[in-house]
């Protein structure tokens, strides 16, 4: 397995379905964005060769050439996304989500109306200019994983009760069901209502918080690409230290003003420490002094049902490799057990109903074993579902092979009662 993304780029185009006029192409190189664009002769062939399969009733999803994946996909008849990536390794699941999160940034911050009914091409294309910032946030090296799993960025705050009641609460006091708070992208604590929001504005949002700039206060209006894809709602954010935003999801009450400073501090100053907990939560996930092996790099654990993750691969002091080869190394591994060994999550595609019958021998377990040509060298990887929850582990070489499940089984445990 490759280190996904080390030097591959990645070019994404975004086309209207019926004239195949490019409304805007976006890359990265490496992780970080690029200003290299495509020819207009190759999107031309690539929308050109999908167009021509639709005409004879072909569905074209993907292909690969020697160095480059490209997949094609195509929302509500009207927009045709397409990817190409020439990162090594990179799987059509991988892609395929992206360009489902892409098409929720648009609906998000544009709304579906306009995606559906084009009037004006022109026009578009300036008001997608607003969803630039998140979807590049997208292709770039992300301390973030929701995007690939579908599922929200969680933290663990270490003092999470009075947190959540505080938070119930102020939602009480200002008139919204729908509260958050969000340390760097991720969610430190939420009401019930703002759990129970559908997929994919449950991830959007709080990746939207973290992509924009620092700023005291935020009245921004977005759409809900589950919930209300047509009608606006407001995204209120309000930063109460920097880097922890109180996030509100509300219609046109209550007015931005009347969240005035002396309100803020009658329900979160009697929290200033639990809140400042919270600020090194971002790349961490878990409580400081949280009991993990010394051998554990990093780690995914995810409620599928729940729509939930932790990931971190920062959770030991330990130097090498890099938290970017870290990460890389992770989403990599989850896209290729979960597109090869595991079941469909829940909310995915059912299987083939020839695939149903062999359900009993669907694996529960995998590793896989990187640099075993010298001892000592390179990293294993485990993966371990039990029920909802699915672990993946990054552990150093010195890890015994045969103690991989062991570990998994026993820092699933741990792990159980946090999410």
């Amino acid at each position: 397995m490759g280190e996904e993304g080390t030097e591959g780029t990645v070019h994404l185009l975004c086309l209207a379905a019926s004239s195949g006029v490019p409304l805007f192409c976006r890359s990265s190189r490496g992780g970080t964005p690029a200003r290299q664009q495509l020819p207009f002769s190759v999107i031309g062939s690539l929308n050109g060769v999908h167009m021509f399969g639709q005409n004879l009733e072909v569905q074209l999803s993907s292909a690969r050439t020697k160095d480059t994946t490209v997949v094609w996909k195509s929302f509500h008849d009207s927009i045709t996304l397409i990817v190409l990536s020439s990162e090594e390794d990179t799987l059509e699941l991988r892609l395929d989500r992206l360009l489902q999160m892409v098409f929720g940034a648009m609906v998000l911050l544009v709304g579906l109306e306009e995606l559906t009914n084009i009037r004006n091409v022109e026009r578009l294309k300036k008001e997608l200019r607003t969803s630039y910032r998140l979807i590049d946030s997208f292709l770039r090296d992300s301390e973030l994983i929701g995007d690939l799993t579908q599922c929200v960025d969680c933290v663990v705050p270490p003092e999470g009760s009075l947190l959540q009641e505080a938070l119930s609460g102020f939602a009480e006091a200002v008139g919204t069901a729908f509260v958050s708070l969000v340390v760097s992208g991720r969610v430190v604590a939420a009401t019930e209502s703002w759990w129970r929001l559908g997929t994919p504005e449950a991830v959007l949002l709080p990746w939207l918080v973290g992509s924009l700039p620092p700023q005291a206060a935020r009245d921004y209006p977005v759409y809900l690409p589950h919930g209300s894809p047509t009608v606006p709602h407001r995204l209120l954010t309000l930063t109460l230290l920097p880097g922890l935003e109180l996030c509100l999801l509300c219609g046109p009450r209550p007015p931005l003003s009347q969240l005035n400073p002396q309100l803020l501090e009658r329900w979160w100053q009697p929290l200033l420490d639990p809140l400042r907990a919270c600020l090194p939560l971002g790349p961490r996930a878990l409580p400081a002094g949280f009991p993990l092996h010394t051998d554990i790099l990093g780690l995914l654990l995810l409620h599928l049902e729940l729509k939930r993750c932790l990931f971190t691969v920062e959770p030991s002091g330990a130097k090498e490799p890099s938290p970017e080869q870290r990460r890389r190394l992770l989403r990599s591994f989850y896209t290729l057990v979960t597109a090869m060994h595991f079941p469909p999550e829940p909310g995915q595609q059912e299987e083939k109903a020839e695939d149903a019958t062999h359900q009993a021998q669907v694996p529960r377990a995998c590793y896989l074993v990187s640099g075993t040509e010298e001892p000592g060298t390179g990293w294993r990887l485990v993966a371990l579902q039990l029920g909802p929850r699915r672990l993946l582990l990054l552990l150093s070489a010195q890890s015994p092979i045969h103690g991989l499940r062991g570990l998994a089984s026993h820092t699933l445990h741990a792990l159980t009662p946090l999410l």
